[in-house]
């Protein structure tokens, strides 16, 4: 085969994939809206693509079994015969064994000797209007094997055999549609090319360099930016900001050429779901949200065998028989549920079922039974904990195993295979009403954003998807606020216990001079500590480091070999300047230290926790802060990107609007108290924003927010504290710019319009607003002098 055929076979082979995984979920659709004859039309076209195309390769196998197909489709289209379950069975089994052939022509480059006559007399019979017969011998065969050669291998000829009389139905059926005579059919794909010329076709290996390059590109950025800040040559600052905002739009776009929607593993699910749920007498539906939802193809690619179990598991585990879903008073068809979404830099993926649901008894029994828990650990144990068993090694509570479920292999797997990419998962359930199960993944494994902290004389970096926080503490509240509780010092945070780390004692490095020794029961006496609140598995520990240097953007390289088994680290970076930083696996330091742990202590302290805890389903952490009216005001601390602090000389106002140089880019800054009328003047006096004192050289606190890719700043009188509590009973707006009043920690507290902020930042609306305070003052002089 000469090189531009192979290129023609190997696109032939992209091509058609495609079309066999629409056509799947087009003949799922087809079955649930048997009326709807643009998806008839839709399958049609494809099969038809396929057909035309095998022909013109010389693959007569396949062209024999797609040909039978499209005369099924063909009679379909035409309303000659009606869809039913059986023609769905047969038209799948005919996609599997395309599937099947085109496995078979990428592996050898021939379509092998296989017989599929069995299947085209089915289709034939189908297209006849007949009935096949489905038993377990004639059944098609199934696309998990390449077609292998009978014993006696025939010749190709009598694979063609059955399709004369296919070609020449009966005189009541309009004759067979040929590559030649179907312009009207062609016409529909012919007018949807121009949108497929938008896009092409990249090797996933040229993806991949590119993304190696642009990181490689990202340490240099980061280098030169570092190198830069010492400098003062202006000449050389400048040209360093336009590398930096290049390097981002290229990392950027770069990035996005790897993203794809998690509907592409998603589209397999309706196919699954349907045959799974007829080989077990249940009816299921299948409803996805967020199919548009995108995410890195490595990790596309590892959470598609983690997913596919779960869907599997929850129809034959989970999902009730419809009899007892009637006796139960449920309906008798069960709802399966997969739900995907960004969230806090994260993907969210939810699959939730109304099944059975958890029964937290029979885990428990089922765990003591096993010897995996004593009655003493199990009666300590809370509901959630629990449920986290079905994640043990050989663990399951099915009565009998069948060919899905039963043998306590899967989920351990699932949660293994989760957690090696970064993410966690959790599982809830209420019995007789379903299951819930959530799984945080990444964005991307390749370039992350992290905070640097220090520890002795090594630097480490913690993604931020794990940061909830930093806490510093300073004078004798270093000293006092550590408590030790059953050996394990913690933290009073805003009324919950804080188990601590120490990175220098979790790493085995020894404690600085000063520092204490929390290991031996003694608290800090260091004058300033620094306290990094991370999540790991839904749970939160404070991680106590020697100093937090900044955020920055980091190129993700695995570790060696000789590192590879330790658990603490999750891989490596470079530094700006050309040192090595490990990267914190914040999972694993968790279970190093015994943060997440089944023991005696650990259930101490979490019933310590629970009792300073006080549990509400509407609590929100918000972030307080001090109005210019003295009085106080929050926000979602999810909007938050960073705090900081400027010189007020850093503040220049160019034309109404007030900016920073801040990070390579201006950032514009919105002063809170013209953005809020201060309650006891008159509104006007606030509506034009105030300048700066020009002899006031003190510190400004900024609240930062992110928004389309840039930064905009909120200049507030004094940040407070972040605290936790319920939004529940709001009142009404008492002015413009806050969306209501609170309770908070049991003061009155405005909620301030973040989406006012974020208006007050775009391009000229200072100067919008001045202008129309100004035309308004101007409009009332003239009333008043009219009047007079």
């Amino acid at each position: 085969m000469t090189d531009d055929m192979a290129d023609v076979v190997r696109e032939f082979l992209g091509e058609s994939r495609e079309n066999l995984d629409q056509i799947d979920l087009d003949l799922v659709a087809l079955e649930n809206s048997p009326e709807d004859g643009s998806i008839v039309a839709r399958i049609f076209r494809a099969i038809h693509t396929v057909k035309g195309t095998c022909g013109f390769l010389g693959f007569t196998r396949l062209e024999a079994v797609s040909h039978a197909g499209e005369n099924v489709l063909s009679a379909l289209r035409d309303e000659e015969i009606a869809p039913t379950p059986m023609m769905t069975t047969v038209l799948l089994a005919m996609v599997d064994v395309i599937r099947g052939l085109l496995t078979q022509i990428e592996t050898t480059g021939e379509e092998g000797q296989g017989d599929y006559s069995v299947l085209i007399e089915q289709l034939t019979m189908l297209y006849r209007g007949g009935t096949p017969a489905l038993g377990s011998d004639a059944a098609p065969a199934p696309a998990t094997a390449a077609p292998e050669p009978p014993a006696a291998a025939p010749e190709p000829t009598p694979v063609a055999a059955p399709l004369p009389p296919v070609a020449a139905p009966t005189p009541a059926a309009p004759p067979l549609l040929s590559p030649a005579a179907a312009p009207a059919h062609e016409a529909a794909p012919a007018a949807e090319s121009p949108a497929g010329e938008t896009s092409i076709r990249v090797d996933v290996a040229l993806l991949d360099k590119l993304m190696n390059l642009v990181g490689e590109l990202v340490l240099a950025r980061n280098q030169i930016l570092q190198l830069t800040g010492r400098t003062g040559d202006a000449t050389v600052i400048s040209a360093t900001q336009a590398l930096n905002l290049i390097t981002s739009e290229l990392q950027e776009g770069v990035m996005k050429t790897r993203m794809q929607p998690i509907g592409n593993i998603w589209n397999k699910f309706p196919r699954v779901v349907r045959d799974l749920a007829r080989s077990c007498d249940k009816r299921v539906e299948l409803v996805m949200e967020g199919e548009s939802t995108e995410l890195d193809k490595t990790l596309i690619e590892a959470i598609k065998d983690p997913l596919t179990h779960l869907v599997r598991n929850a129809v034959d585990h989970g999902i009730e028989l419809p009899d007892r879903r009637v006796a139960a008073g449920k309906p008798a068809q069960g709802r399966l549920l997969l739900r995907a979404f960004h969230e806090g830099g994260q993907v969210n993926i939810e699959v939730t079922d109304d099944g059975a649901g958890l029964d937290a008894e029979r885990i428990r029994d089922k765990a003591i039974e096993r010897g995996l828990l004593t009655v003493d650990q199990a009666a300590r144990m809370t509901e959630r904990e629990m449920f986290r068993l079905i994640f043990l090694p050989g663990f399951s509570t099915a009565p009998k195993i069948t060919n899905v479920s039963g043998r306590g292999v899967g989920m351990d797997v699932v949660r293994t295979n989760i957690e090696r990419i970064g993410g966690t998962i959790d599982l809830q359930g209420t019995k007789g009403a379903g299951t819930t199960i959530k799984i945080k993944i990444p964005l991307t494994l390749a370039i992350i954003p992290a905070l640097v902290v220090a520890s002795g004389d090594n630097r480490y970096a913690i993604p931020q998807a794990s940061l909830l926080e930093l806490i510093r503490l300073e004078g004798e509240e270093a000293v006092t606020a550590v408590e030790m509780l059953y050996g394990t010092p913690v933290y009073r945070l805003r009324g919950k216990l804080l188990p601590l780390v120490y990175l220098g004692d979790a790493l085995g490095q020894p404690a600085p001079a000063g520092l204490g020794d929390p290991a031996g029961g003694d608290p800090p006496r260091e004058p300033e500590v620094h306290i990094v609140v991370l999540r790991a598995d839904d749970r939160q520990f404070g991680l106590v480091v020697e100093s937090v240097h900044d955020t920055e953007e980091i190129v993700v390289k695995p570790l060696g070999k000789h590192l590879k088994g330790v658990p603490v680290f999750a891989g490596a970076t470079i530094m700006g300047d050309g040192k090595v930083a490990l990267i914190l696996d914040v999972l694993g330091l968790a279970k190093r230290s015994r943060v997440i742990a089944e023991s005696q202590e650990r259930a101490r302290l979490d019933h310590a926790v629970a009792v300073a805890t006080v549990d509400g389903d509407d609590q929100q952490t918000m972030l307080l802060f001090r109005s210019p009216d003295d009085g106080r005001m929050a926000i979602p601390l999810s909007r938050v990107a960073r705090l900081e602090e400027f010189p007020r000389t850093m503040l220049e106002r160019v034309g109404h609007e007030l900016l920073v140089q801040y990070r390579g880019e201006i950032m514009p800054v919105v002063e809170l108290a013209s953005l809020v009328p201060e309650r006891r003047t008159a509104p006007r006096a606030a509506a034009t924003p105030a300048t700066p004192a020009p002899d006031d050289t003190g510190p400004v606190q900024v609240v930062v927010f992110s928004h389309d890719g840039a930064h905009i700043g909120l200049v507030v009188e004094q940040i407070l504290d972040i605290v936790e509590d319920s939004l529940a009973n709001p009142r009404p707006p008492g002015r413009p710019g806050v969306l209501g009043a609170v309770v908070i920690a049991g003061r009155v507290t405005e909620l301030l319009d973040v989406e006012a902020v974020l208006r007050r930042a775009q391009p000229g609306a200072a100067w919008a607003e001045a202008s129309a305070a100004a035309a308004a003052d101007e409009l009332a002089t003239r009333e008043a002098g009219h009047g007079a």
